[in-house]
């Protein structure tokens, strides 16, 4: 403390001029040799002095955020001594004189860091403190990917319910497994129609599919039983009265001189009365005939034939090659006209053994990734994605607010743009952030700047756990489709695709922090 003590040294020459009693020093001599000065020397040294200590009294001064009241203080400092100084405060509000330095100057921000605080806007509901309510069955979901809970809450009304619209700000939602040829309400132009804002059905159009696939109900990679029945096909049919031509399909097959074991109601030929998956372990091929030939209606006859390792002969939706499990596992009819090429296929796959296990072969070697893609969906249930699908219509419904259009989404730096997106993989409700460079504005960017994201997270993939065992994999992470969230499970498996490079530039362009998901298979 010699500055400070150098300080009450001045001012004791200032007593001395005014003629004032000199204080005698610790050694006994006389202050008397300490040159006189006249008051109004010191006089701006002393309002600096003034100033500062009522604000350090005050415990508000701030170097940082008042730099520019400082270097004023400063001035004025340097005005009446020639010595260079700054001031810092210590302690309880004491004032220190500290000898010449430098600031250090603060470490550069970089855009990534500099986005990810600019851009973290909190929204105003906590999921996990506040669960999205659906009225309902009394159930909650707490391996969900967001707060889920349905039921009834007499203090808080739903976020959806399931039922015809009513008139009130509640979210409706219709669900049904049924075909919309039967239904027709289960048809999506119509139940949105009738007010339904939320529309769970088989059709992969639909907001939330509830599909008949999965990887929990059916051990799809059943090891391949001997197909030891005389007869080429089984059938399951008791609906004799369907809306399409699957009763004239079978009565075809027959006079093309194809054996088929019915154990259904409709041209009953065998005892009924057996496991179903069992008995079709022993054929060659099952005869997988819907009720009717509607998008994305596949049930349980479809998947309980390929349990069995048997080659369905389908009838029904016109797009069942996207449920296959590979190229040629099935045989499809799709019109009555079929049937003569249908059954000669049939006979000459019977009589070739290595055609046969070429079409079964997916047993051995897995599923195409678009199959496994399209059954990992199944993988967090429905009624959990209904809750994750209202969580996220709630935050884009936020967003529009003046909060989250204040986010810059993008950070100019020289001659590059880094722009901030999110991504979650499909089945989870939060994000995580990337950053892409414009340099790296590409789909391989974008797909580089994912895996690493995921990576680094140690990410396990969220069917991990639900798939068959020999179709886990290792730890790596493979991407079958990142697209925009918001699109149906239509659009993001089948039909949608980024145009090139400009078309992805130009979607983030046009979406500032624009959000996507993604499937790993």
């Amino acid at each position: 403390m010699g500055v400070l003590s150098n300080f009450r040294g001045s001012r004791a020459a200032h007593n001395a001029q005014g003629g004032e009693e000199l204080p005698t020093l610790a050694n006994g001599s006389s202050s008397s040799l300490v040159p006189k000065k006249k008051w109004s020397n010191f006089l701006p040294l002393f309002v600096a002095l003034v100033v500062i200590a009522e604000i350090a009294f005050l415990g508000r001064l701030d170097m940082a955020k008042n730099a520019a009241m400082f270097d004023s203080l400063a001035d004025m400092f340097h005005k009446s001594s020639p010595a260079t100084t700054e001031f810092e405060m210590i302690g309880d509000g004491d004032l220190v004189i500290e000898k010449p330095h430098e600031r250090l100057a603060e470490a550069e921000e970089t855009c990534e860091e500099w986005l990810g605080k600019q851009d973290a806007v909190n929204y105003s509901r906590d999921f996990e403190k506040d669960p999205v309510l659906v009225s309902g069955a009394d159930k909650e979901w707490k391996t969900c990917g967001v707060g889920c809970k349905f039921g009834y809450n007499h203090g808080k009304n739903p976020d959806a319910a399931f039922g015809i619209p009513q008139a009130t700000e509640i979210t409706s939602v219709l669900r049904s497994m049924e075909s919309a040829q039967y239904y027709a309400e289960n048809n999506i132009a119509q139940a949105r129609r009738r007010g339904y804002k939320i529309v769970m059905t088989t059709s992969l159009s639909s907001d939330v599919p509830v599909g008949y696939f999965s990887w929990a109900e059916y051990d799809i990679m059943a090891p391949v039983q001997p197909k030891n029945e005389s007869a080429l096909a089984a059938a399951f049919i008791s609906n004799c009265g369907a809306r399409n031509f699957r009763l004239q399909a079978l009565e075809a097959l027959e006079r093309e001189n194809i054996k088929i074991d019915s154990y259904g109601g409709c041209h009953r030929n065998r005892d009924g009365r057996v496991d179903k998956v069992e008995t079709l372990k022993r054929y060659k091929f099952s005869l997988a005939f819907e009720n009717s030939n509607e998008e994305d209606y596949v049930t349980e006859k479809f998947f309980q034939s390929l349990v069995a390792g048997t080659i369905p002969v389908f009838i029904g939706a016109p797009n069942i090659q996207e449920f296959s499990p590979s190229r040629n596992a099935i045989l499809h009819i799709r019109e009555l006209e079929d049937v003569k090429i249908v059954a000669k296929t049939m006979k000459y796959i019977a009589e070739n053994p290595d055609v046969f296990n070429q079409s079964i072969s997916w047993k051995y070697e897995g599923p195409s990734d678009s199959f496994k893609a399209l059954v990992d969906m199944a993988a967090v249930h429905s009624s959990c994605r209904l809750c994750i699908h209202l969580a996220t219509m709630i935050q884009e419904q936020e967003e529009k607010g003046p909060d989250f259009k204040k986010r810059p989404c993008r950070c100019n730096k020289g001659s590059e743009t880094v722009h901030h997106l999110y991504v979650r993989e499909r089945g989870r409700f939060y994000m995580e952030s990337i950053f892409l460079r414009s340099g790296s504005l590409t789909l391989k960017g974008l797909e580089s700047a994912v895996l690493m994201k995921f990576k680094s997270l140690k990410h396990v993939p969220i069917w991990k756990q639900e798939r068959p065992l020999s179709l886990r994999g290792a730890d790596e992470l493979k991407i079958y489709r990142i697209y925009p969230v918001g699109f149906t499970q239509r659009q993001a498996l089948y039909t949608f695709k980024f145009q090139g490079d400009a078309d992805l530039k130009n979607h983030i362009e046009r979406n500032p922090c624009a959000k996507f998901e993604v499937i790993f298979v």
